[in-house]
């Protein structure tokens, strides 16, 4: 009897086999894929300053998010977890929230200004507060973010990790955030979004209400 191969998704092998690229596909599980962090790939994370995540909920409902910090913000605790800070933002926990439902988190993170090289993380994160998190890791980075104390933890058991090529990662140069602000952009909360709340357009309007307001 033929084994499956012991990484990816049976949708991904029934693929392989229909277009022809199953002996392909295994080289690069072979060759490339890892049930653990190396010491490369740990160096790696340790230098990325941003990462991208990738959640679905119960119902397979994706969300595609994005975290960012000094380099290291992403905390490599040992060859098979590693953990990141959770911060207040807009309240409205998207990521976290998923993580609930649906504990499996993708992790990519892109290198865009040197080697040009990417890292996929995949593996069973859990939430955790703070000071539980540091009784069992007590060698957690204490200053993530200067001023800023974590909302949670995220803590992610790794599955697999394995590289993302180069070939098509694009070239970015490091530069200062601009200092001055476009007159003309409007506030994040307007940016992409009417600054009317979408659920007031459907009712009736107060007494002098305009559309605009």
């Amino acid at each position: 009897m033929t084994l499956p191969p012991p990484f990816g998704s049976a949708g991904e092998h029934r693929l392989q086999q229909h277009l022809g690229t199953a002996d392909r596909a295994a080289r690069f599980y072979d060759q490339q894929v890892r049930p653990h962090l190396t010491p490369e790939m740990s160096d790696f994370i340790g230098r990325q300053a941003m990462v991208f995540l990738a959640t679905a909920d119960s119902h397979g409902e994706c969300d595609a998010s994005f975290r960012a910090g000094a380099p290291g913000f992403v905390h490599v605790i040992d060859e098979q977890s590693l953990a990141y800070p959770e911060f207040r933002g807009n309240g409205v926990l998207a990521s976290a929230g998923n993580m609930l439902e649906n504990p499996h988190l993708g992790m990519l993170f892109v290198d865009f200004t040197h080697h040009h090289v990417g890292l996929h993380v995949n593996g069973v994160a859990r939430l955790c507060q703070d000071d539980d998190l540091r009784r069992s890791h007590p060698g957690l980075p204490q200053d993530t973010a200067p001023g800023r104390t974590p909302h949670l933890w995220v803590h992610l058991t790794v599955e697999e990790a394995y590289i993302h090529c180069s070939k098509h990662i694009p070239h970015l140069e490091p530069a200062p955030r601009p200092g001055s602000h476009d007159q003309g952009r409007p506030r994040d909360t307007h940016y992409f979004t009417r600054q009317q709340p979408a659920y007031r357009s459907h009712g009736p309007r107060r007494d002098g209400e305009t559309a605009d307001q």
